[in-house]
C-alpha cells in the first residue's frame, strides 16, 4: 500500500514538475508575467516536494488516516498553488499579491476564486507538514516496529 502511494507522489510530482516547466513558455501571453513567473516556479517547486514526499513516504508513520490526509492536503495545496498563481497571471488578480500582482486587479469573482485557493491551499500546507514532520518524528519508527 505504502508503495502504491509512494508511485503516485511521484507521478504527480514529475507531472506538477512538467507543468510548471511548461507554464514557463506561456509568460509573454499572460496578462501578468511576472504572476506567471510565480506559477512556473510554484510548479517547479511544488512539484519537487511531491517527489521528496513520494521518496521518504515508506519512512512515515502514520496511522491510516493521516496517511491518506497528509497525502490528499499535499496533493491539492501543490496543485492548486500552481493553479491559484497561474489563474492570478491570466486574469491579473492582485489582492492577495500585492507584491507580484504590481496594481493588477481583476472583476470581483476571480480575486475570491484567487483568494479561496490561496488561503485554502496555505491550510492544506501546513496541516501536510506537520503531518509530515509528525510522522517523520525522531524515535517513532523504532516504537512502530516494535508494536509491530
Amino acid at each position: 500500500m505504502k508503495r502504491n502511494v509512494s508511485r503516485r507522489l511521484l507521478f504527480a510530482g514529475f507531472l506538477l514538475l512538467l507543468l510548471g516547466l511548461l507554464t514557463g513558455f506561456t509568460l509573454p501571453l499572460l496578462a501578468n508575467p511576472r504572476m506567471g513567473l510565480a506559477s512556473h516556479m510554484q510548479g517547479i517547486t511544488n512539484g519537487l516536494l511531491l517527489v521528496a514526499l513520494g521518496l521518504c513516504w515508506g519512512r512515515l508513520v502514520l496511522s491510516s488516516r493521516a496517511a491518506w490526509l497528509t497525502g490528499w492536503l499535499a496533493l491539492y495545496g501543490t496543485y492548486a498553488n500552481w493553479l491559484a498563481t497561474l489563474l492570478a497571471a491570466i486574469w491579473g488578480t492582485g489582492a492577495m499579491m500585492p507584491l507580484a500582482a504590481a496594481g493588477f486587479t481583476a472583476a470581483p469573482w476571480q480575486e475570491q476564486v484567487v483568494s479561496l485557493l490561496l488561503i485554502s491551499l496555505s491550510l492544506a500546507m501546513v496541516v501536510a507538514l506537520l503531518l509530515v514532520i509528525w510522522g517523520l518524528r525522531p524515535g517513532a519508527q523504532q516504537r512502530h516496529e516494535e508494536d509491530g
